[in-house]
């Protein structure tokens, strides 16, 4: 039975947690959690149902003696470190994506990989929603790829929520190019079985933001916390996870979760557009907007012989008042593993000409249109999260469709963001050869 150590006891650890302690448990069983903070990992002694080993970050290299696998899932600035002290040690590793978060970061790994014998598998759960292994599956039915349009919508729920916390500091999360992007990035990478080559970015800064608060008139604000009747504040003291995993311990370690989305500090953009160029000649628009009324991506890719075309609405509109009750739920669902989209659907009230779901496209040149049955999966992303757990924890199965994903896959997700903030940076198109992409 091998031993998993967890670092980073957010939200974002629950999932692995809760599988460990359920359909994984003759696997392997949580040994270990390191964080920067006591109260969030007391909180994980709960859920695991007993007290376990608990490290800060100055001890992290006494936990690799304890674990034969590490589940990174702390803020991603810190992954690399984190990924290559295990790598080193023989310590298999799982990261959440984003592997890392900059050039550095990706040659730190890749050469603790070269220097080690343990395996490394990143975790982008996109890849394994039955939407999206459909697309993979329906791409040779449309010839070879000439270009993509690629469209994710973040809510104001969702996309808010980016701003709140440490994400919102790019030294920390890369921007949402990085932290959020990477998942987009890879589906394109992986469907097109390509790797990119360059990259042009604009965006900025156009919503969220004291500055765009002062420019639209808003009343000033608050730094933090709850207003009611204000659609961009949420009570983490609301909701007894939020309240347990973040307010209470916030003294230890200065982790605010319930910053303004209106106030100072922010460095990560809001609206951003991408025109990317793949190894083979294909192109991709892509654009990410994260104060939408509704959440989602679109995609249209053509090919020589038709076009695919998938159109996902995860949350039909976002309602007022309806913030702090679905990040809750969000957080729990990792632990129970559930899923929340219906009762999301419910704390938004959408109806009407905007309803949840999915449509997927197919149609080949001289044929008529056919839209493609997507098989509903229990679980979180459709019952992608379940198989890429599976994945996970049993190693890659014979899979024809290749949804496991490792250094390579993560790097050049990683570098596609990084080459987009380059661009952001210098105003100027950034060829992917600068910045070292792995094969």
């Amino acid at each position: 039975m091998r031993r998993y150590a967890f670092v980073g006891t957010g939200s974002r650890a629950q999932m692995y947690l809760a599988a460990l302690l359920g359909p994984y448990a003759e696997l392997g069983r949580p040994v270990a959690f390191c964080d920067t903070n006591e109260v969030r990992m007391a909180y994980y002694d709960r859920l695991a149902g007993s007290p376990l080993s608990h490290y800060d970050p100055d001890s992290y290299d006494d936990l690799l003696k304890q674990c034969d696998v590490v589940v990174v899932a702390s803020p991603d600035h810190t992954h690399a470190d984190y990924v290559s002290r295990a790598l080193r040690h023989g310590v298999d590793v799982i990261v959440e994506k984003p592997m890392t978060t900059d050039q550095a970061g990706v040659r730190q790994i890749r050469e603790a990989l070269d220097s080690g014998a343990a395996e490394l598998t990143v975790t982008f759960n996109y890849r394994y929603s039955p939407r999206n292994s459909l697309v993979k599956q329906l791409i040779p039915e449309i010839g070879e790829v000439t270009s993509v349009t690629f469209e994710w919508c973040l809510d104001t729920v969702h996309g808010a929520d980016y701003f709140r916390r440490w994400h919102r500091d790019k030294a920390m999360s890369g921007g949402l190019l990085v932290h959020k992007a990477t998942h987009h990035f890879d589906l394109v990478n992986w469907w097109l079985a390509d790797r990119p080559e360059v990259v042009f970015a604009r965006g900025g800064l156009r919503f969220y933001g004291a500055e765009n608060a002062r420019r639209r008139g808003l009343v000033p604000r608050p730094s933090r916390g709850f207003l009611p009747g204000d659609p961009f504040s949420i009570d983490v003291t609301a909701d007894e996870r939020l309240r347990e995993l973040y307010h209470d311990g916030e003294h230890l370690d200065g982790y605010v979760r319930d910053r303004d989305v209106f106030s100072e500090g922010i460095t990560i953009e809001d609206n951003l557009n991408v025109v990317i160029g793949y190894q083979r000649g294909a192109s991709m628009s892509y654009s990410l907007h994260a104060h939408c009324p509704w959440e989602g991506y679109r995609v249209a890719i053509n090919g020589t012989a038709g076009r695919i075309e998938l159109e996902v609405v995860e949350r039909a509109h976002a309602a007022p008042g309806g913030a702090g009750a679905t990040i809750g739920a969000a957080t729990a669902s990792a632990n129970l593993g559930i899923d929340l989209s219906a009762a999301e659907e419910r704390s938004s009230g959408a109806e009407g000409v905007r309803v949840r779901g999915t449509r997927l496209t197919l149609q080949r040149h001289w044929e008529p249109a056919r839209l493609i049955p997507v098989p509903a999966g229990a679980g979180g992303h459709g019952g992608g999260d379940a198989a890429l757990l599976r994945d996970a924890f049993l190693g890659a199965r014979d899979d024809p469709l290749h949804r496991a994903a490792g250094f390579a896959d993560g790097a050049a997700s990683v570098l596609t963001g990084i080459a987009g903030n380059e661009s952001l940076r210098t105003g100027r198109a950034v060829l992917l050869e600068e910045l070292d992409l792995p094969g």
